[in-house]
């Protein structure tokens, strides 16, 4: 049996659909709060519900026993329940889970995390410390380390808003970044169960290509066949934003922006030897496109 935590979020959620179509028997830990049409669809895969939460250790303890294999994407960010943080949630609440799992007598942990950001900030130690734990707690590890998400980074809430052919892009623009889709990170994280290529491995994980900014606007204005309105933030402003956060939030987003503006190719040859059938389905920035534009404009 695996549980799933984080199992309502987007990429949760996929990851339980791969986990389910592989025949994986799956628990899904959802807090009471959780939208009950995400509990509808979790259902609808295949999972168990299980009810708790990360800030409280005592309904963790439940929810992992009788469980060979933790998957966890969950995190504070995009998060809107009262009391979430990335100290309650990302540092401690991560921290208590690795705990239970421990005691529960869980074999494999996989925790999805992100790539390496060469910036000091809350969200980073609280990810590297449940890392630490991980390595630290004689429990069979994987940490995957995702860059930008396709869908999040080229979507509307952050300005790349394909429908009305805008782009908010952070930085000059011209700097790499190796895009990948949620999609593949689900499939990682599905593969990482019963492979022991994966145990006790931390993997970056990026997409097929490295492009920059401008690079996925001129795809995109190819594919839809319209010319991009291109507004930019420049990276002073956003250091301006990082040093007047308020909260380590504030302070996160902020320090993400600046990531996507200073680029990050990912070297795949590690996860190539871990991953190779996943390596090789992975979507590209022009798929995604594509998807946005399923007809050809005239």
């Amino acid at each position: 049996m695996i549980l799933v935590v984080g199992a309502s979020g987007l990429l949760g959620t996929q990851i339980c659909r791969e986990l389910t179509q592989a025949g994986k028997p799956i628990r899904a830990l959802v807090r009471k709060s959780t939208d009950p049409e995400k509990q509808k669809t979790l259902q609808s895969l295949g999972a168990r519900l299980v009810y708790g939460d990360l800030k409280d250790p005592s309904t963790l303890d439940d929810a992992c026993r009788g469980i060979s294999t933790v998957i966890s994407t969950a995190s504070s960010t995009l998060s809107r329940q009262a009391g979430d943080s990335i100290e309650s949630v990302d540092a401690q609440g991560q921290f208590h889970l690795v705990q239970a799992a421990r005691t529960a007598g869980v074999q494999h942990f996989i925790f999805i995390s992100f790539a390496p950001i060469p910036m000091d900030f809350a969200l980073q130690r609280a990810k590297r410390a449940t890392e630490r734990a991980l390595a630290e707690s004689g429990i069979a590890y994987t940490v995957l380390q995702p860059t930008m998400f396709t869908e999040v980074w080229l979507g509307p809430h952050l300005g790349f808003d394909a429908a009305n052919a805008s782009a908010q892009i952070f930085g000059s623009g011209q700097n790499r970044i190796s895009w990948i889709s949620y999609v593949d990170v689900a499939r990682f994280a599905a593969a990482s169960v019963d492979n022991a290529a994966a145990n006790n491995c931390v993997i970056l994980l990026g997409g097929p290509e490295a492009l920059s900014p401008l690079q996925v606007v001129q795809i995109f204005e190819e594919i839809g066949g319209r010319k991009f309105k291109v507004t930019h933030v420049p990276e002073e402003v956003l250091l301006a934003q990082r040093a007047a956060a308020t909260d380590s939030m504030q302070e996160a987003f902020a320090t993400l922006m600046l990531s996507y503006a200073q680029g990050g190719v990912i070297d795949m040859e590690p996860a190539l030897r871990v991953f190779p059938k996943q390596i090789s389905e992975r979507q590209g920035v022009r798929q995604f496109a594509q998807s946005m534009f399923p007809t050809t404009p005239a």
